[in-house]
């Protein structure tokens, strides 16, 4: 029979990794924002992962590379 502990950490893992996940699919949004405007995904991935705040701002206001300038 499995004990309380056993169970208790099992369900920390299992709830950890789905954390992880959400965590890494959530990063996407600003890097495909930012890169349909022409800027590095990955750059904005990586800066998602660790400030997605900060990165989603940014990936919006950031002007689009794709548009001529004036």
């Amino acid at each position: 029979m499995m004990q309380i502990d056993e169970k208790e950490t099992r369900m920390w893992w299992i709830g950890g990794i789905i954390g992880l996940i959400i965590w890494i699919l959530i990063a996407f949004w600003p890097a495909r924002v930012a890169s349909r405007k022409g800027h590095s995904w990955l750059g904005y991935f990586i800066l998602s992962l660790f400030f997605f705040p900060l990165a989603l701002i940014m990936a919006y206001v950031v002007q689009d590379r794709r548009v001529p300038g004036y």
